[in-house]
Formats: C-alpha cells, structure tokens, sequence
C-alpha cells in the first residue's frame, strides 16, 4: 500500500498530536512533507522534536503567506489543519480548492460564514474534511453510544450534561489566544463542540433549538478585584507579582513552553502565559445550554471552568430507564507535559438503572492514552489501516458543522436573551 502523504499548517501546541503519531506510529503507512505557520521559530522547533525526539528527517517549511506554494511544490494527500481556530476555515477551503482533502482539529470554525463557506467548498470541490473528535473513540462514550443504539433504556428523551473544567485546565483558556472569541469561537464553540458532539453522536440526532446563557464570572479583572486580589500584572514570566498566584504559568520553567512560546515571541508576538486575571477576556467561564433535538429530545448542559476537580456527570434519561456516567479526567495544561495525559481518565463509572429491574454496572474494556483512551484510536482511523467501525466514529464536515451550530447558536442566544433556530444559521446540500 503506497503511502499517504501529509502537509501540516499550525505548529502549535496541537501539532505534535499529528505529526509525533506519522513519525513514531505510522511510518509504514504515512510520510509528513512540510510545516506551514506565521512562526518560523516554532517550525523550526517542531522539526527539533522530529528529528531528536521521533528520529524522523526534518521537513521543509513554509510561511502562511506561501500556503500555495507549498501544496504545489508537496502535492500532498491531505491537509492537516491546526492553526489557531478562526484561521481553520482559510486553509480547510484554500486545501479543497488545490485538490487536497483535510484533517481538521475541531472545532472546524468559529462562526456561521465561516461554517457556510466551508460547506459550499465541500460541494463546489467534491473534496472530503475529516474533523479529529478523539471523544467520540474514547471506550466509555463508545458504551455509551452502544447501549443507546442497542435499547437499552428505549428511545432518549432528555440528556443532563455537565462538564467541569478546574482550575489548571480551566484556566489555561484564560491565558492564550482563546480567551479573545473572536479567535476561538469561546468555550461553548471551542471546547464544547466535543460535548455538542457526542451528544449528536449518542443519539443520532441533531439540534434544532438552543436557548442558552453565559457570562465571565471568575476570571478577569474584575472579578479578581470583587474577591479582594490587588496584586496584578499582564504575563507572569518574569513578573513579582505572578510569583505566588496559583493560576500563573512561567514559560521559563519548562522546557517544551519555554522553546514553542517564550523563545518565538518575537516573531509574531504571541504571549502564552497572559494573567488570567488581566483586562481583554471576551470568553465566558459559567455557562449554561438547553437543546431540543429534532428527534424532541431536550438537553440540558453546563459548562464550568474554575472547578476543584476535572471531568464530566452524564444523565440519559429514556422511555425504558435511565444510564448514568461519571468520569474523572487527569488535570493537565496544554503542551505543558505528557501528551498521553491529556484528556486521561482517572474514574469512569457507567450505571444502567431499567424501569423495572435492578441498577447495574456497564462493563467496557478500558483503553490507555490521551482523551480517555480515544486518542491511539483516532490516530490509527486516520493514519493506519482502515478498519470496519460499526459505531461509525469518523466524523465528516456535516458532523463537524452539526457540533459547532449548538455553539454558534448558544453564543448568539448569550448576545440575544433569545432562542434560536440551528437551521436558520447555514444551509446544508442535502446531507444526512
């Protein structure tokens, strides 16, 4: 079997996601050609970590600005998109329209337009999008969609969702580009779409109304300031005033930030390690969704992101009885250590309550690594042999655009006090 062949723009902290996998897991099957970013440093570290760390040549590299010129010289297979979030869109289409298909991380886009310009160039190119909802492979919600599917508890009728975001995880939105939603669509776009997902995912269903509210409870200045802190500053590398704060992150004292951030500053003037008490936060951190499906089951979620602990309750309540999930997930931040930390489980407890039988324990067979054992199984979906999926865990751009709606449409409900209608915001070509 002839090798598939990879371009990836964004080398961020994402990044080593994709390109460590080809490099270390799938050599046999994958080859990684080039890095595109604004940042020449950051390239030039991700090839650093390609050749010291996985033993792999390092590639070519290219700037955004010669994104073109890259596909033309490479001719690679696929994209693999993990810029920030609000440039997704840009490099999704641009790929397409020079006879790419693309992996996307999610979300696939921050907005409406953008979402709607993306799906006429899935129609206009005839090219695929891959987005990498690692959830959905994760052995738990793989049950789960399972003992739905199988009947376990009848047809779904409502959902309770809460997800909890502590205080290392939470916060670290509040310090990089995410906390301007003009970049990242804010929590209920950017972390959300894998809740909004899964939900879809479960069920089989997709939204059709969403009513919601949100606001900046904890963090930001002005809060901070309500609870009594007078010590402030604006980055905590370097900073007196940082050194004590439980929430500040030094770039300086790890190595991995330190060579991805710190030292690629002063090409593109990206400050990773912003107070997440500082003025500009445009995200909120206390949020609250309610959906109707257009199979009328209801849904209602939470979303907190300055918690004591990290994980998620799950109720799915059905006309034959009720599944409860409780998970507790290993607290980490983001490119700050082991990437098999990210999204690990430390608890999970799947309970099955029928109508009119006893309670008992759903069994599944764990798996390791990152995102509750889902991550080596997305890799392999993407980078490896296909395989036959009866749960049918790839996700395409309608299953894409589908989970970033809910948010699109909460957001919108947030600035309105209105509901709003899902299909009111694109139009889809007829797709299932």
């Amino acid at each position: 079997m002839a090798k598939k062949t990879y371009v990836q723009v964004g080398a961020g902290g994402r990044a080593e996601f994709f390109y460590g996998a080809i490099a270390q897991r799938f050599r046999d099957s994958a080859e990684l050609l080039a890095f595109c970013d604004v940042n020449q440093t950051r390239m030039d570290y991700a090839n650093k970590l390609l050749t010291e760390k996985y033993d792999y040549d390092a590639v070519r590299t290219y700037k955004t600005e010669a994104f073109d010129e890259m596909i033309r010289t490479e001719k690679p297979d696929f994209v693999i998109v993990t810029s920030v979030d609000r440039t997704h869109h840009r490099y999704i289409i641009r790929a397409m329209e020079l006879g790419c298909d693309v992996i996307t991380e999610k979300p696939m886009t921050v907005d409406a337009a953008k979402c709607q310009d993306i799906l006429d160039a899935v129609e206009r190119t005839g090219r695929n999008v891959r987005v990498t909802f690692n959830y959905r492979y994760a052995p738990h919600h793989t049950k789960a969609r399972e003992l739905i599917a199988d009947g376990t508890i009848g047809d779904v009728t409502s959902v309770h969702f809460e997800w909890l975001l502590n205080t290392q995880h939470g916060a670290d939105y509040f310090r990089r580009w995410h906390r301007d939603k003009r970049n990242s669509g804010g929590l209920l776009v950017h972390k959300s779409t894998h809740h909004f997902d899964l939900v879809n995912f479960w069920i089989g269903s997709e939204p059709e109304t969403v009513y919601a509210m949100g606001n900046l409870l904890f963090y930001g200045r002005e809060n901070a300031e309500k609870r009594g802190i007078t010590k402030f500053y604006d980055r905590a590398t370097g900073h007196p005033n940082a050194k004590d704060d439980p929430f500040a992150l030094s770039l300086d004292s790890n190595a991995h930030l330190k060579a991805m951030y710190l030292d690629a500053e002063w090409e593109d003037g990206y400050r990773r390690d912003q107070s997440v008490f500082g003025d500009g936060i445009s995200i909120e951190d206390t949020m609250s969704v309610m959906v109707r499906y257009k199979n009328k089951a209801q849904l209602t979620y939470s979303l907190n992101a300055y918690m004591p602990w990290e994980g998620y309750r799950i109720a799915f309540n059905g006309t034959k009885g009720r599944i409860e999930m409780t998970v507790i997930e290993q607290s980490y931040v983001n490119s700050g250590g082991d990437k098999a930390l990210e999204g690990a489980v430390k608890g999970v407890n799947i309970l099955v309550f029928p109508m009119f039988g006893e309670p008992y324990k759903a069994d599944f067979e764990e798996g390791a690594g990152g995102h509750g054992g889902g991550d080596p199984v997305l890799l392999n979906d993407i980078f490896g042999v296909p395989v036959e999926d009866k749960f049918h865990r790839a996700a395409n751009h309608i299953d894409g655009a589908r989970s970033i709606l809910t948010g699109i449409a909460a957001n919108q409900s947030i600035s309105t006090g209105l509901p709003v209608k899902v299909d009111d915001l694109v139009r889809f070509y007829g797709a299932k």
